[in-house]
């Protein structure tokens, strides 16, 4: 029986129901309004930690009611925290010294990506104001496969934000095309490890040389942030030769996703500088009315202790030999995908090798000149059994390009693998005995005969 509110006979969606219900029937009531969800281990289009043991969410669900800013009351918190940064600055090889690295917690590595882009920009205002010269027309420089958050940091603080087309030819940042979009006004580049777009990661340590060489061609001092939500905690184990991080000597910060591969529920992000200097100390705001003087640099202030407590525990359970195995089991399954997705006659990958535990594929293009379906319509089939497999278009340049991906993450075997390929292999049989074209497809023809294309992949 649908419970509702007595006074409107419908589920509450407008007001605070004037009288309470029940605890079990409230539960219940909110519980319900989940089930046709997609279940989270079957969700392949979310980056985000859908799987943590159970001491770990037990430790989470015991510090639910704990604020971490609160450093009076919980002052253990706040040393887990400081443990946590220095084990994430040490992972990328931090250069700095003494007890505690330079970096801050960030809800997701979104403020923590917000966090690096402004420390780059008020560093860049002070060497401007230094200089007697004008700071209002700062701007920054990354690929169009960025993350929406560069694109907020950008006009919130009113940046210009200047894009290198990915494309067919690069699909990852044209290093060229960056350095010859940068002038004095440029706070930073920024590269990314572990595109959510396309999986890849961009050749950070080609882009450092070709900087190092511009920086001492101009004079200029443009400095790199690696935003690393995904290869972040990706990189160190299963290509920690691989130089991407603080050995570089223009990446002044990076940041990172606890809540990604760091195997941490959301919402949980780290941000590293590479040295105490490199933070402005504008970013520093202190209160005391905690009954303590308190000084933090996040955007957010109160903000749950339960993440922080759970990447200190993940740390602790199952140190680097431990990641590294959880992360070369989800690489091995998505290389298992990649391979077979590879072998369908009506797919094509859209590269040959992996770098992280992603990978995105579309439609062959002589296969889809004769097509009656597109990748959506394989989205909606999947949906059917339970699968959440995106299918969205790329970047301004390549838009024309439909692509599907799988996000592997801890939790998803080598059995729930098999699952999803023989329901792939199944939806495409039922999708290939079509007549008649599907309105997406429809609408992919009308739209290449507006072009006055026959066909374009």
């Amino acid at each position: 029986m649908k419970r509702t509110d007595k006074q409107t006979g419908t589920a509450p969606s407008e007001f605070i129901p004037k009288r309470g219900t029940p605890a079990e029937e409230a539960y219940q009531l909110v519980k319900d309004e989940t089930l046709p969800q997609t279940q989270p281990r079957l969700n392949l289009a979310t980056f985000v930690t859908t799987y943590m043991d159970d001491y770990g969410t037990r430790l989470m669900n015991e510090a639910v009611g704990i604020n971490y800013i609160d450093e009076t009351e919980y002052p253990r918190v706040a040393v887990m925290c400081g443990r946590c940064i220095n084990m994430v600055a040490n992972m990328w090889n931090t250069p700095e010294k003494g007890d505690w690295k330079t970096g801050a917690v960030g809800i997701g590595s979104s403020e923590a990506c917000m966090l690096g882009g402004i420390s780059a920009w008020l560093r860049w205002r002070e060497r401007r104001k230094a200089e007697g010269k004008p700071y209002d027309k700062p701007n920054l420089v990354m690929s169009t496969a960025y993350q929406v958050v560069w694109e907020k940091f950008c006009q919130l603080w009113q940046i210009e934000m200047r894009t290198v087309p990915i494309t067919y030819d690069h699909p990852s940042l044209d290093i060229e095309a960056a350095i010859n979009a940068c002038d004095e006004n440029t706070i930073c580049i920024v590269p990314i490890a572990g595109v959510t777009w396309t999986g890849m990661n961009d050749d950070i340590e080609g882009l450092n040389d070709a900087l190092d060489k511009y920086n001492r061609k101009t004079g200029y001092d443009i400095p790199i942030h690696v935003d690393a939500a995904s290869g972040g905690f990706i990189l160190p184990f299963l290509n920690p030769e691989k130089k991407w991080d603080f050995r570089l000597k223009w990446v002044l910060s990076i940041s990172t996703s606890g809540h990604k591969y760091g195997l941490v529920y959301p919402g949980l992000g780290w941000v590293v500088w590479k040295d105490k200097k490199y933070l402005p100390g504008d970013m520093a705001f202190s209160v005391n009315y905690l009954g303590a003087n308190i000084t933090q640099v996040g955007l957010n202030f109160s903000r749950p202790a339960a993440q922080i407590l759970a990447q200190y525990y993940n740390f602790i359970h199952l140190g680097f030999e431990g990641y590294r195995k959880v992360h070369s089991s989800s690489m091995d399954v998505a290389c298992y995908c990649h391979d077979q997705i590879g072998k369908m006659s009506c797919f094509r990958n859209y590269s040959d090798t992996l770098e992280n535990p992603l990978f995105i594929w579309y439609m062959d293009p002589e296969y889809d000149k004769n097509a009656n379906w597109t990748l959506f319509d394989l989205q909606d089939k999947l949906m059917q059994s339970g699968w959440m497999v995106p299918a969205y278009t790329m970047p301004k340049n390549i838009e024309d390009m439909v692509v599907m991906r799988i996000v592997v993450r801890q939790g998803m075997t080598q059995d729930i693998a098999d699952m999803l390929m023989g329901d792939i292999r199944n939806a495409v049989a039922e999708l290939e005995k079509l007549e008649y074209p599907t309105p997406s497809r429809q609408a992919y023809l009308k739209s290449e005969k507006q072009k006055g294309k026959v066909f374009t992949h």
